[in-house]
């Protein structure tokens, strides 16, 4: 009940509370046969699949790279590969600004693939390694060229592992926020974008509801589609054997390694153009933007300093973690409880529930957000002056990632340990202290500093919620962008530098204690 009373407050009631004011307002029937929303939805299915199409092309070399080769430093490839995913996308936006500070579609459908590309790989390649080589050198031993084995014996096995990546990814996609935000301008909006301009400037709230209820549907979809080829991808990696043993690259091979490293490079690449923008000013190289962190920068840009922003946001994301961690363990026992119990009526039960935690991740956080303001002050306490509303909000967006994180762990546990224990007298609570926490301890470690990583960087939700008196550091930095003048903009930079700096040991740290297990799921 836990889980589901989480999500019912603070997801479904303030969603529903946004929506309801929309309809009460009147209006939605007229934005929804308005053309312009249509172009809206249209451009956010065009960038989103045009991204995801990168994205995989891009992942699947990676997938090789990480499943099926034995090379010195993939534990190095493994941690930059996944640096992306997690950093905040005001960061992302920020770094392809100074690649192309003209920004536009090209721009953004890259920086949505930019953050994906860890998905693919490690979906794909979670299910890669568990492949059977024989399949495809017998294929080979008949004569089949080695791109025509990989097309007809490989491929089709990898099809449920591709299905869930795009899926998931083309639902990142078509909410992504902070990217479209920084890069589209005025001139490329989504349906993301276009809630939070008729909700924060224009106070349109029917024209809100409408695009979120358009936005809801296709998030429903993708969230189907994605369930769907999640479970078959499970299917096949419970008939799978061990994991084959990955080998040095041999011949042909050495074409994909190079171009799996090939992609690293490229995801590097506005990486390092981000910190030397950080360094870089109109005199030549300096400090001045880190320097200048302690202050409220140009003409009082931040009511706060740069670095008491970062402590907002450590503190924030710190709230978030606990409370993500404590409903998403539970609610990861929960439907591995429901799964494991007989009749189909347990089952149904664990999926849709399994579905709904997906939900926040791709319902508008600005809808959200906005929904928090309207509903929870009928809550004791009156939530919306406390400090507390930024991580309910940033835990509402980790929930999902934690349990995709932890569920495939549990999954692992033998039942047959856990059914001795029982046997031999213990309750529930002490199997789960005896057998599952000393077998997934690392994994739930890693989830946490996952979490926390994705809670420091969040935008969506936060930059409606945060008061101007107590910003977030990616607040902060896109209060910074917006305000003229060259100290403001080195700020920026170097904050996002920073912010990745910290997102990069922590990803470190994750890829050290994670398991072999919980490297088989999207995260």
């Amino acid at each position: 009940m836990v889980p589901l009373a989480f999500l019912v407050v603070f997801f479904a009631w303030p969603v529903a509370g946004i929506l309801g004011l929309g309809f009460s307002s009147g209006g939605i029937a007229t934005t929804l046969f308005e053309s312009q929303t249509w172009r809206l939805a249209a451009f956010t299915v065009a960038q989103a699949a045009a991204a995801t199409l990168v994205a995989v092309a891009a992942g699947l070399p990676v997938a090789y790279l990480l499943a099926r080769v034995r090379l010195p430093g993939l534990g190095v490839v493994r941690t930059l590969v996944l640096v992306p995913f997690v950093l905040p996308t005001v960061v992302v936006g920020l770094a392809f600004r100074a690649l192309w500070p003209d920004g536009g579609v090209f721009t953004i459908v890259l920086a949505n693939a930019f953050f994906n590309v860890a998905v693919v790989a490690r979906t794909v390649g979670g299910l890669w390694a568990q492949l059977d080589r024989r399949g495809e050198d017998a294929a080979r031993s008949l004569g089949a060229s080695r791109w025509r084995a990989f097309r007809t014996v490989t491929l089709p096995a990898l099809t449920p592992a591709l299905a869930s990546a795009a899926a998931v990814v083309f639902l990142f996609c078509a909410t992504s926020f902070g990217v479209v935000l920084i890069l589209g301008g005025a001139r490329w909006r989504t349906l993301e974008t276009e809630i939070y301009l008729r909700t924060v400037n224009l106070l349109d709230l029917s024209g809100a509801a409408a695009l979120s209820l358009v936005q809801l549907a296709a998030v429903v979809a993708a969230l189907a589609a994605g369930a769907l080829a999640r479970r078959r991808r499970e299917t096949a990696l419970a008939l799978r054997a061990q994991p084959t043993p990955a080998r040095r690259p041999e011949r042909g091979e050495w074409w994909v390694v190079a171009a799996a490293f090939a992609v690293l490079a490229l995801l590097l690449t506005p990486i390092v153009g981000l910190v030397a923008r950080s360094l870089s000013t109109p005199d030549g190289w300096s400090l001045d933007g880190y320097l200048a962190l302690s202050g409220q920068g140009e003409r009082g840009a931040l009511n706060v300093t740069g670095w008491q922003a970062a402590a907002n946001s450590v503190r924030a994301a710190s709230d978030a973690t606990v409370l993500a961690m404590v409903v998403g363990v539970l609610a990861a026992v929960v439907l591995v409880s429901l799964r494991r119990s007989p009749g189909r009526g347990p089952r149904v039960l664990g999926e849709t529930m399994d579905a709904a935690l997906m939900l926040p991740l791709g319902v508008s956080a600005v809808t959200v957000g906005f929904g928090y303001l309207v509903t929870l002050d009928a809550l004791p306490g009156d939530l919306r002056t406390s400090p507390l509303l930024v991580p309910f909000a940033q835990a509402l967006v980790i929930i999902p990632l934690i349990v995709r994180m932890v569920l495939p762990v549990l999954r692992s546990v033998d039942e047959r340990l856990r059914q001795a224990a029982t046997t031999l007298g213990a309750g529930p609570v002490r199997v789960w202290r005896e057998i599952d926490l000393p077998l997934t301890i690392r994994s739930l470690i890693a989830a946490a500093a996952f979490g926390y990583v994705v809670a420091l960087g969040e935008f969506g939700a936060t930059s409606f919620l945060a008061r101007p008196d107590a910003p977030t550091l990616p607040v902060a930095i896109a209060s910074l962008v917006s305000r003229p003048g060259e100290l403001n903009s080195q700020m920026a930079y170097a904050a996002c530098a920073l912010l990745m700096a910290v997102t990069a040991v922590v990803v470190a740290l994750i890829e050290r204690l994670r398991s072999a297990q919980s490297r088989v799921g999207e995260f």
